[in-house]
């Protein structure tokens, strides 16, 4: 309430709020376009690579050669896990989420960062290089741990796809896998104030040090409405189980106004653009593979959802079918996630860093006025 007794406009998950100004991303909700620091989603995903998004994202323009290899070099030195925090993660639960993993071990990588408390921008890109590499490590290295196998030593030689890949199934990857990841990775590294990005802003915001800002923004990621979604696809599709009850199935769930995840976008009205890639990319790994059930099941979701609702596909529904494709497992879905986001949240974490206001929004205040107070006996 204001001082006059007016109400505030409220919009409810701050939807159309401008709460910053960035150059990182550019989200075109009407027209459905990405851009990475003006260049075109489209052209990055069929021309460009994961490393060299990385590169754009946090210095404002595509590297040269010199700078792409030696930036490739920083990832791949960078890319082993201290020894203490790799036994670390040998001795969490078998039985534990992996994002629970992730937002535990990074959070104490920070512990063993003698850059951790230096917050000038040289020592910040240090640290940005070093959870960008790492991520993949974790990730993989638990993996096995959980499966009663020891880690895969990375090799620095690798890009970040094809490493990953090596990391998790022991054996060098295919290089199909690989590609695919890596477009995957390049379209799932920045979405502009996503609600992970604003969670570790916020904690950027405070002048807390990169590690903590970046655990915020995991835990944000984790959740069903975020990041999870792509697990939420697959469950639906093995719910399903085959195409022939996939009409039927998903015009039920419609009438009992449940939600199908892989769905629907705040900013987006028309089809997310990412959308376009990763289609073709289930429909090409099914291929390949000789089962092309997932992606026939997927399509025939987005064609009774959208005819239905008019709500149009986005991230997260082809990428479960692209990753189930590869052998990797649901619950991973979403860590590789983070594997490409984190490279967009510390170029946001890195911009709020140069130019920083403590972000303190206000709430409108709905509960009771001038009570009076009534001391403990009296109650």
């Amino acid at each position: 309430m204001t001082a006059s007794g007016a109400h505030p406009q409220v919009q409810a998950g701050l939807e159309g709020v401008v709460a910053s100004l960035s150059s990182v991303s550019f989200v075109d909700g009407a027209e459905g376009r990405l851009l990475y620091r003006g260049y075109d989603i489209h052209d990055l995903a069929e021309g460009s690579t994961f490393e060299e998004v990385v590169y754009l994202l946090w210095h404002g323009e595509l590297p040269v050669r010199a700078q792409l290899d030696a930036l490739r070099r920083e990832l791949g030195e960078a890319r082993a896990l201290p020894p203490d925090v790799l036994r670390m993660v040998g001795a969490l639960p078998r039985s534990a989420d992996p994002m629970d993993v992730l937002r535990t071990v990074v959070s104490a990588l920070g512990l063993y960062d003698p850059d951790v408390h230096d917050q000038t921008t040289a020592s910040n890109v240090r640290k940005a290089t070093r959870l960008v590499a790492q991520f993949p490590t974790i990730i993989a290295a638990y993996h096995r741990f959980r499966q009663g196998r020891s880690p895969v030593a990375p090799r620095p030689e690798l890009s970040q796809a094809a490493d990953f890949l090596a990391m998790l199934v022991g054996s060098p990857p295919d290089p199909d896998h690989v590609r695919a990841l890596d477009v995957a990775l390049t379209l799932q590294a920045d979405h502009e104030l996503n609600a992970s990005t604003f969670a570790g802003r916020v904690t950027a915001a405070t002048l807390s040090d990169i590690y903590s800002a970046t655990t915020s923004a995991i835990g944000t990621l984790k959740g069903p409405l975020h990041g999870g979604a792509n697990e939420g696809v697959m469950k639906l599709l093995q719910e399903i189980g085959s195409i022939d009850r996939v009409e039927g199935t998903i015009r039920g769930k419609l009438s009992r106004k449940e939600k199908i995840p892989g769905f629907g976008h705040r900013v987006y009205r028309t089809e997310d653009p990412r959308t376009r890639h990763l289609r073709a990319l289930s429909r090409s790994l099914g291929a390949r593979a000789g089962d092309l059930r997932w992606f026939e099941m997927t399509k025939k979701v987005e064609e009774v959802v959208t005819h239905e609702k008019r709500i149009f596909p986005n991230v997260d529904l082809y990428s479960a079918s692209v990753y189930v494709s590869m052998g990797i497992p649901l619950d991973l879905f979403t860590p590789i996630f983070a594997v490409g986001r984190i490279s967009g949240w510390t170029a946001h974490i890195l911009e709020q860093y140069a130019d920083n206001r403590l972000i303190r929004p206000r709430a409108e205040y709905v509960g009771p006025m001038r009570r009076e107070y009534v001391p403990l006996d009296l109650r």
